[in-house]
């Protein structure tokens, strides 16, 4: 899970893997395979970022063999 910011400040965890895709307009929204959408204050590029390294971490977990 990827933690994020809502507009109305309260955290929010998303499961990357169910993403679809992401639009910016002013706001970051996140479209999820389930339908639902998220609204968050981070800027696409950050949200990339967490998603990058939540995959890196799993990646490294089964590499080192965890």
């Amino acid at each position: 899970m990827i933690k994020l910011t809502k507009l109305n400040g309260s955290d929010i965890y998303i499961n990357p893997d169910l993403m679809s895709n992401m639009e910016c307009h002013p706001n970051t929204t996140i479209h999820m395979t389930t339908g639902e959408k998220i609204i968050v204050q981070e800027p696409p590029e950050k949200v990339i970022e967490h998603v990058i390294e939540f995959k890196r971490k799993i990646f490294l977990k089964h590499l080192n063999g965890g």
